[in-house]
């Protein structure tokens, strides 16, 4: 008899993840048996008889594949069946068991665990932070390089969704040759203002006044309104401005204290070098005025706009004022 290794369990609610732990175990044991016959079940429907003969050596040899989906809906006599069979396998059947975790069908995940199966744990992503991780390995598992700054940009243009996400990390992959950054992120999802408008912010927190300005025009050029691109200058001086008075520190206590993410933080405190106190005090002068002149007070926004740029690099430099 085979040991429980050849029983596998994923677990975990996070769909796309579960899906993928599932294909890759079935992957592996097509490529050590090629003529591997493979069969998908559904736990709910599936009763101890059944479970039975599906188990049970093939009168015609040859490896086999089984996976149980929505297995937290057994029914208790068919989870009695599976963890029984778990500690006792056949050599020559793979079963692969998907649980979404909780509290539903936890004999069996229980059961399992105690059979020695194998584990995959795919839990849920929910923290800014491991999206970032999961963008970028994404991009990489493509063949394809993003840095972390692109993947912020990403998720804020797309969304949290991973399935939303891979599906634009595979064309962007596809399109540019592999080499990801704000720059390709914001030419391909242009309609969305966050992204240009903080775009602009990143590179003037930074001093890039060329960067900044290349990234207004280009926003502007493609139609985006002045008024989110004034308020993502103003929320990266604040945000600054909170990381920095916060002190030295690990990036998660920050971020907790601070109630913001991890990775704002983070990128909050490589821009903050070079600045200092009474120059984000300035800076947030020449947000204010910017603010208020995009938002009704000025004939030209556009041109307000720019002179912000040149205001905030000027701030960071000491000049503290507009050119």
């Amino acid at each position: 008899m085979a040991d429980a290794a050849n029983v596998h369990l994923v677990v975990g609610d996070e769909e796309l993840l579960a899906s993928r732990a599932v294909a890759g175990i079935v992957a592996a044991a097509k490529a050590a048996d090629a003529d591997a016959e493979v069969r998908q079940y559904e736990a709910g429907s599936l009763v101890p008889g059944e479970l039975a003969e599906m188990l049970s050596p093939s009168l015609f040899g040859g490896n086999r594949v089984l996976v149980v989906r929505a297995a937290q809906d057994a029914k208790k006599d068919v989870i009695a069946a599976l963890v029984g069979y778990a500690k006792s396998p056949e050599p020559d059947v793979t079963l692969v068991l998907q649980h979404s975790g909780g509290a539903k069908g936890k004999a069996l995940v229980d059961g399992l665990k105690a059979a020695k199966a194998t584990v995959t744990a795919v839990v849920k992503i929910t923290r800014a932070r491991e999206r970032v991780e999961f963008v970028t390995a994404e991009v990489r598992r493509l063949g394809g390089r993003a840095n972390e700054d692109a993947a912020e940009a990403l998720i804020a243009a797309v969304g949290t969704d991973l399935r939303d996400l891979v599906a634009a990390c595979s064309q962007l992959v596809a399109d540019t040759g592999g080499t990801i950054d704000r720059k390709i992120v914001a030419r391909y999802y242009q309609g969305k203002a966050e992204v240009s408008g903080f775009q602009v912010a990143d590179a003037a927190m930074v001093g890039d006044v060329a960067g900044a300005l290349e990234a207004l025009r280009w926003a502007l050029h493609i139609g985006v309104d002045p008024v989110p691109i004034a308020d993502a200058l103003a929320d990266g001086i604040r945000t600054v401005a909170r990381v920095a008075s916060a002190g030295r520190g690990n990036s998660y206590q920050i971020a907790g204290n601070l109630g913001m993410p991890a990775w704002k933080v983070e990128r909050a405190q490589r821009q903050a070098r070079g600045w200092t106190a009474d120059a984000l005090v300035d800076a947030m002068r020449v947000a204010a005025e910017c603010n208020a002149a995009v938002k009704g007070g000025s004939d030209d926004r556009e041109y307000a706009l720019e002179r912000a740029v040149f205001a905030v690099a000027a701030a960071r430099q000491g000049g503290g004022g507009a050119r």
